[in-house]
């Protein structure tokens, strides 16, 4: 798999996503967000299919906790 052109920057995510660079270092200090690569201490990308695969997995078919 050529990685190179499916790793995306935390910037790229947050256009994506509409969630703000923030909230995806929170979602990743948590351990609750998508899936992430640390190329080195302070290189974080995403694989963009984990990305999807992590949105997808978020789909929800009602609020509260159906009562």
């Amino acid at each position: 798999m050529e990685y190179q052109s499916v790793l995306m920057t935390p910037q790229e995510v947050s256009q994506w996503t509409g969630l703000s660079i923030g909230a995806l270092a929170q979602l990743r200090y948590k351990g609750q967000g998508p899936q992430f690569v640390k190329l080195t201490p302070k290189t974080v990308r995403y694989v963009r299919e984990q990305v999807q695969a992590w949105i997808d997995s978020q789909m929800q078919t009602q609020s509260g906790g159906g009562r």
